[in-house]
């Protein structure tokens, strides 16, 4: 489906990224994965990846509060595969804290990571992209970038900011047959999510389990999770020429939680 199509997936060493990553694979793309992890498990991930479709898998440890890494990564993408013509901007980091407590290194990361990287990947990829008149930019945004919760003051600014962007750059991009877009889920339980359950039971005074069912969930209509092969295959639709007029869009995958 995607054969002869480049891709640069961040975070994708794990949970969403990870799934959109090799949903790309397996429709030929060749693809670049991004992201910490152990090195065994990431070794078993490109190979996993690398027998799925007959595209070239790379892999780049880049870190996202770091610019210089992150053209270093889209460089050694289009000198493997010769453009970039998908980004998928996913990784995230999440800490959950009253503001009056936010340490302010979390808060740096957090926009870094979620917001800022968004920005230095899309600079080093797009002029490829508007030479060769084609290019699908899709950012994993949040429903919080739509709504808020408490105690996530720096992930909804971020969040907030990834909205924005995806809008100006859908501007920018339109004539030149690129198309930007956001995709904002509601809670996939992912280890970002995970992890985050029991920081809210704390600031908030109340158990993992209630964590659950009357925040996480009561969030949704639905009551249910959303999953993570169900945004690789709206990334997938994004990609595909069925799209070519969605641009500028920020599409929830929420369960209905933003239809509040």
């Amino acid at each position: 489906m995607f054969k002869g199509k480049s891709a640069i997936v961040t975070g994708s060493t794990s949970g969403i990224g990870r799934t959109i990553a090799l949903m790309l694979a397996a429709r030929n793309a060749n693809v670049m994965f991004n992201g910490f992890g152990d090195e065994d498990d990431i070794s078993a991930l490109v190979k996993e990846a690398s027998q799925a479709g007959t595209g070239d898998i790379m892999y780049s440890s880049a870190d996202m509060t770091k610019p210089d890494e992150i053209a270093d990564m889209s460089e050694a993408a289009r000198s493997a595969f010769g453009n970039v013509d998908i980004l998928v901007n996913n990784a995230g980091i999440q800490f959950v804290s009253p503001i009056e407590d936010f340490p302010d290194d979390k808060l740096q990361a957090i926009i870094a990571i979620n917001l800022v990287s968004n920005f230095h990947t899309i600079k080093h990829v797009i002029r490829g992209m508007k030479k060769n008149g084609w290019g699908r930019i899709i950012n994993i945004a949040s429903a919080h970038s739509l709504v808020a919760s408490p105690f996530k003051s720096a992930y909804v600014a971020a969040k907030h900011g990834v909205a924005g962007l995806t809008k100006t750059i859908a501007l920018e991009a339109a004539e030149f047959g690129i198309t930007v877009n956001a995709i904002s889920p509601g809670y996939v339980l992912t280890e970002l999510v995970e992890k985050q359950i029991p920081d809210t039971a704390r600031a908030r005074g109340i158990t993992e389990e209630e964590v659950v069912q009357d925040i996480l969930l009561a969030a949704m209509p639905t009551k249910k999770f959303v999953g993570a092969d169900q945004i690789a295959e709206t990334v997938a639709f994004l990609i595909s020429d069925a799209a070519a007029s969605i641009n500028g869009a920020n599409l929830s995958i929420d369960g209905g939680w933003t239809a509040h």
